[in-house]
């Protein structure tokens, strides 16, 4: 399955930031600079307004500030924190949560395997948007490359603009045990460009003033108001 592969591909892009010279300790926190920064067991520090290379961790998290700057960035266990107006290539953690300010930008990707994931008003993000267990919400986003999960469910609310569509995949693998059903919601004044697929069994709701795109694979529960009654 597909997020076997990014699960690997993030140990190897987080590997390689450490193994780089940037800037690298071990055992500690760090605080980046324009070369970029690299620590094990140790959390990172974007300090704001602060333009970095690539930052990488093993076993903390990653803190980039309002309106800093830095390539991508990447963790195996901790979370990924970006303040409002920050700017970043790409993010990417193993086990943690990913939370991306108002008006922050992604030029690629943003993924995890276990952990929420949270895009407040006004984030854009230029590629996908991805885990495989944990909540993902939008609200008042934007996101040019699709939302994809196996077990996490989706939250898309305000104005937020998904264009790629929407994939819920199979649960298979290391969690074929997983039985639940994940919840999407897509609320009013959300619009989903491109195809909602989902190969497994979830609860789709969508507002009467939502604009969705086609849909395989599930059932859409049609709501009014804000939310669906049994939010």
């Amino acid at each position: 399955m597909q997020h076997y592969y990014h699960l690997t591909a993030l140990v190897v892009l987080t590997g390689a930031l450490i193994g780089c010279d940037l800037n690298g300790h071990v055992n500690g926190d760090v605080t980046a600079t324009q070369a970029g920064a690299g620590t094990v067991n140790g959390s990172i520090h974007v300090p704001a307004g602060t333009h970095s290379g690539d930052v990488g961790t093993v076993n903390g998290s990653i803190h980039i500030d309002d309106n800093a700057t830095v390539g991508a960035a990447g963790t195996v266990n901790g979370a990924v924190d970006m303040g409002a107006h920050a700017t970043a290539d790409s993010l990417s953690t193993i086990n943690g949560e990913v939370t991306l300010g108002a008006g922050a930008h992604v030029a690629r990707a943003v993924t995890t395997v276990n952990g929420a994931m949270h895009l407040q008003d006004g984030a854009d993000v230029g590629g996908r948007v991805e885990n495989v267990n944990g909540h993902i919400v939008l609200a008042a986003a934007h996101v040019a490359g699709g939302l994809r999960t196996v077990g996490g469910d989706i939250d898309v609310t305000g104005s937020s603009r998904v264009e790629g569509g929407i994939v819920v995949e199979k649960s298979s693998g290391w969690f074929n045990r997983d039985t639940r059903r994940p919840r999407i919601v897509i609320g009013p004044a959300a619009a989903i460009q491109g195809p909602l697929r989902f190969e497994r069994e979830v609860r789709l709701y969508v507002s009467d003033k939502a604009t969705i795109g086609p849909v395989t694979g599930a059932t859409v529960i049609r709501f009014s108001g804000d939310r669906p009654s049994d939010y």
